[in-house]
């Protein structure tokens, strides 16, 4: 018991966590515990995941901002393999962080993970020449579920870094990424406005 350490309500976000394992290293490499349900639900993150997923990603891929909309998930995030610049954004109707957003680099090296609860927006920005990212999740995959916010947008203002030698104009987005309604559409959307 004891192999985590953990970083309740980010940035004054309820719910939103930082997770550092502990790594047991010596001269042949080292050892970590990435979850245990056991330390996870004695410190506050008692959920049942249900699905592993992984993605590999080239440098200047950005991944995002996306949601669930009728079966929302809580996801448990990490990097493998290189480095990334991570967000979640809260969409929690009556949370009275509503809007606001929290980012967070990992990377293989520091081997931090992210909680980030149901109803928010998540996404990522790859920052090494490569990187694999793995993450649970407490619900299955329903295609026709996703949801979008513009990853760019300035109501929001996230603060992605940019990768070395690259502009927001060399970044690398999916169609469906790049066409993602921004935050005053989805407002619209949800009658918040």
């Amino acid at each position: 018991m004891g192999q985590i350490k953990v970083e309740h309500d980010v940035n004054g976000i309820k719910g939103l966590c930082v997770v550092e394992p502990q790594v047991f290293g010596d001269a042949r490499g080292y050892f970590v515990e990435t979850y245990n349900y056991n330390d996870f639900a004695a410190n506050g993150i008692d959920v049942t995941f249900v699905q592993d997923n992984q993605s590999a990603s080239r440098r200047g891929v950005l991944r995002g901002l996306h949601f669930q909309k009728q079966f929302p998930q809580d996801k448990l995030v990490r990097v493998i393999s290189g480095e990334v610049y991570d967000v979640a954004v809260d969409l929690r109707e009556g949370s009275e962080t509503f809007g606001k957003w929290y980012g967070i680099l990992l990377s293989a090296e520091n081997k931090k993970q992210f909680f980030v609860p149901k109803n928010f927006a998540h996404g990522f920005i790859v920052l090494s020449e490569t990187a694999e990212f793995c993450y649970k999740v407490t619900d299955f995959y329903h295609p026709n579920d996703e949801g979008g916010l513009m990853w760019d947008d300035p109501d929001i203002g996230v603060e992605w870094p940019m990768p070395r030698g690259m502009t927001r104009e060399d970044l690398i987005l999916s169609d469906k990424d790049r066409v993602n309604p921004d935050y005053r559409e989805f407002l619209k959307e949800r009658g918040m406005q």
